[in-house]
C-alpha cells in the first residue's frame, strides 16, 4: 500500500475528509497509519471536543441519526465538520514525511531597510534557535518582506512553515507575494471557500480558523495580527494556533498594535521583541485629526452624509487620492449606499473622471460575495470611493488614499483598530503623506488612544 505521508501528516481529521475508499483505510488502520482519537473526550467528568478544545454549552446532545442515540456533539467549531461523540478523528502515526531541502528558495531581491534588517535578524535567530518572539512593527514597515529571511533559512533545512493570520483577505493578498518571493516551493493558502483544501503544501498560508485541522505539523509558525479579531479575543484559535505547532517550534508573533496582554509581557521580559518604529520608506505615520459633527447620528439615521464629511472632501489637499469610508454596522453602508453615490459622485468623479457614478463608488463588507473583486477594483483604481467596515482595516494595501471614519466613537471602533485604519494611508514612497480623518459627535477614549499611540511610534521614528 503507497499512501503519501504529506497528505495526512501533521493533522487530524474526519473520516469524511479522508479520500481513503473504504478497503484502502481498513488496511491504513491495520498498518497502524492512522490513530483513532475520540471526537468528543471526557477529562475528570468533563465533556470537550478533541478538535477545538470546547466544553460547557458548546457541546450539546443530538439525536444522531447514525447511530441512532442520543449524544453530544461540538458546535464551536461546525463550520469545520461535525465533531461528536459517536466518531473519531483520525492522527497521522505513518511515516514522516520528507520536505524538500531548498538551496536557494528565495528570488526577493529587494534591500531592507537598516531597521528592517534588525527585525529580520531577530526573527532568523528565533526560527534557528526555535524561540519566540514579537515583532511590532508599524503599519506600513514591511513586515511580511522582514519574514523572508527566516524563511528562507528555514526552507533551507527543510523544515515546514505556516503563516497564519485573522482575515481571509490578508490571505488572498499574501500569496500573490508569497509565489513570487518562493516560486520554487509548495505554498498552499487555506481560509474558507480556498481552491487548496489538502493543506500539504511546505508553506501555508491560512487564516488561524484554518489551523483547527492541524496538529504538530509545523517547524515555524507566524501569527500575524495577532491583536485582530478574532484571533487575540478567542481561546479556540489560541489552543488551535498551539497544538498546530511540533514540540520543537519557533513561534513568531507579528503586530502593528500589541493589547495590554503583550505590553505586560514586554514590560515584564518574558517575550522577546523587536520593535520597528519607521515605515519602510521612512516618513511618519499620518496623525488622524478629527471633525466634531453635530447631529451625526440623526444624519446617519436619515440615511444621509454629514455636510462635515463633504466639506473636507471638497478642501483636500490632494483630490485625485482614492478614499476609503469606514463605517460602523453592515446596515449603515447598505442605507448610505443611495445617498452616497449622489453625493459623493462629484468628488469620485476628480478621482477617475471616465467610469460611471455606480462604478465609482462601492460598499464592501464580511458578508458581500463580491468583495474580493470590489477590492481588486479599487487597486486598480477602477473604483474611486469605498466604503467599508472593518473588514479593510487591515491587511490590505492601497498606494494613495484618503481615510474617513464616520462616527469614529462607535464602539466597534476600538484603539488597535484605529490605528490599523489609519495605517491604510501613506503607504507608498511615492505618496506618503496621505490623509485621515475621524468624523464624531463626541469624543471616545479610543480616539484619543489611537492618536496617542500614533504621536508615541512617530516620535520614536523620530530618535532614529
Amino acid at each position: 500500500m503507497e499512501i503519501e505521508p504529506k497528505h495526512f501528516s501533521g493533522k487530524r481529521l474526519l473520516r469524511r475528509e479522508i479520500p481513503l475508499s473504504s478497503p484502502l483505510f481498513k488496511q491504513a488502520l491495520q498498518q497502524q497509519c492512522f490513530k483513532k482519537i475520540l471526537g468528543i473526550r471526557k477529562e475528570k467528568g468533563q465533556a470537550y471536543c478533541s478538535r477545538c478544545n470546547a466544553s460547557g454549552a458548546h457541546l450539546q446532545p443530538i439525536a444522531c441519526q447514525k447511530c441512532e442515540q442520543t449524544h453530544l456533539y461540538c458546535r464551536n467549531c461546525i463550520q469545520m465538520g461535525r465533531v461528536s461523540a459517536c466518531e473519531q478523528l483520525y492522527e497521522w502515526t505513518g511515516p514522516e514525511p520528507e520536505w524538500p531541502v531548498h538551496a536557494a528558495p528565495c528570488a526577493w531581491d529587494g534591500e531592507l531597510t537598516v531597521h528592517q534588517q534588525v527585525a529580520a535578524d531577530a526573527i532568523d535567530r528565533a526560527i534557528q534557535r526555535n524561540e519566540k518572539l514579537l515583532a511590532h512593527a508599524v503599519c506600513g514597515a514591511g513586515k511580511t518582506e522582514m519574514l523572508f529571511q527566516g524563511i528562507t533559512c528555514a526552507l533551507r533545512q527543510g523544515k515546514r512553515v505556516c503563516l497564519a493570520t485573522p482575515r481571509a483577505d490578508v490571505v488572498r493578498e499574501l500569496l500573490p507575494r508569497f509565489h513570487e518571493a518562493f516560486p520554487n516551493v509548495t505554498i498552499q493558502a487555506l481560509y474558507g471557500g480556498s481552491p487548496d483544501k489538502t493543506g500539504e503544501g511546505q508553506l501555508i498560508l491560512a487564516t488561524t480558523h484554518q489551523l483547527l485541522r492541524f496538529y504538530r505539523a509545523f517547524d515555524v509558525l507566524i501569527i500575524d495580527e495577532i491583536d485582530a479579531f478574532p484571533y487575540h479575543a478567542d481561546s479556540m484559535l489560541h489552543f488551535a494556533s498551539d497544538k498546530a505547532k511540533k514540540t520543537a517550534c519557533a513561534s513568531i508573533f507579528l503586530t502593528a498594535t500589541p493589547r495590554k496582554k503583550e505590553k505586560r509581557a514586554i514590560k515584564a521580559k518574558t517575550l522577546p521583541y523587536v520593535f520597528v518604529p519607521l515605515r519602510f520608506h521612512g516618513n511618519p505615520l499620518p496623525v488622524p485629526s478629527s471633525k466634531i459633527c453635530f447631529g451625526l447620528h440623526k444624519k446617519l439615521k436619515q440615511g444621509s452624509l454629514p455636510k462635515g464629511l463633504l466639506t473636507w472632501l471638497q478642501k483636500r489637499k490632494n483630490p485625485t487620492r482614492q478614499v476609503l469610508l469606514f463605517l460602523p454596522t453592515v446596515a449603515l453602508a447598505d442605507s448610505l449606499k443611495k445617498d452616497a453615490i449622489s453625493a459623493l459622485h462629484p468628488f469620485a468623479k476628480k478621482i477617475h473622471s471616465k467610469n460611471t457614478a455606480e462604478t465609482l463608488i462601492s460598499t464592501v463588507h464580511a458578508a458581500d460575495k463580491e468583495r474580493e473583486e470590489k477590492v481588486q477594483a479599487f487597486r486598480n483604481r477602477e473604483i474611486a470611493i469605498i466604503l467599508t467596515t472593518t473588514i479593510l482595516e487591515r491587511g490590505v494595501t492601497f498606494p494613495s488614499v484618503d481615510v474617513a471614519i464616520l462616527d469614529a466613537a462607535h464602539d466597534v471602533f476600538d484603539e488597535a483598530g484605529l490605528v490599523q485604519i489609519a495605517g491604510r494611508a501613506g503607504r507608498s514612497p511615492a505618496d506618503p503623506t496621505g490623509e485621515v480623518v475621524f468624523f464624531h459627535e463626541g469624543r471616545s477614549t479610543a480616539m484619543d488612544q489611537a492618536v496617542q499611540a500614533i504621536q508615541y511610534m512617530n516620535r520614536q521614528a523620530r530618535k532614529l
